[in-house]
This record gives structure tokens, sequence and C-alpha cells, in this order.
């Protein structure tokens, strides 16, 4: 299982996202103030439909749920999957820390 928090700044809100590998889909659940991502709260992604970031599982539902095109919450599922998928090393991902957007 892999948790991670994503803080979303510019709307206001932090997103708590949980996901597990299960067979060949991520199972993902959010815990958020957002309406728009409480659209995306419970998702079976298929594993091998998030490797494009254009055409993929993830930003379909985002899409869906008319989320903003700044919105860091998919791409935060996006890395949780792919560190569940094995696409991505947890310990890379732990050594990292974060990922950021500073504005200047």
């Amino acid at each position: 299982m892999t948790d991670l928090t994503v803080n979303s700044t510019i709307c206001g809100f932090v997103h708590e996202i949980h996901g597990e590998r299960k067979g060949d889909k991520i199972i993902i659940n959010i815990d958020t103030p957002c309406e728009k991502i409480q659209q995306m709260s419970h998702l079976e992604v298929p594993m091998m439909e998030i490797l494009d970031i254009k055409d993929n599982y993830v930003m379909e539902k985002a899409k869906e749920a008319k989320c903003s095109s700044n919105c860091l919450v998919p791409c935060g599922i996006l890395n949780l999957c792919r560190i569940e998928s094995g696409f991505l090393a947890k310990s890379l991902a732990k050594k990292a820390g974060s990922i950021s957007i500073k504005f200047k």
C-alpha cells in the first residue's frame, strides 16, 4: 500500500491519496474536501493504462470530474500508481520526499 498527500496550495485543499495493487489494477481512495476530486475518490486504475501522460485512465477521470488543468491530484495519483505497479521505486520516491512547483 502507498499513501501520499497532495497539498494544493493554489486552491487551498489538502488531499490524502491511498492506493494498493490488486491484480492488474491499482485501487485508489482519496480523502478530500474538494467536490471535483470527490468524484474521483474511488478508482480502479488498470495498471497498463497509466503509461501515457495524455491518454490514460486517470486523466480521463480527471477530465470527467472537470478538474482544472493545474490540479496536482491526477499527477499524484499517477505517481502512486507507478509506485504500486513497480514502474517507480518506492525507495526513490521516499528519498525524493516530495515533488514541487515553485513560483518566482
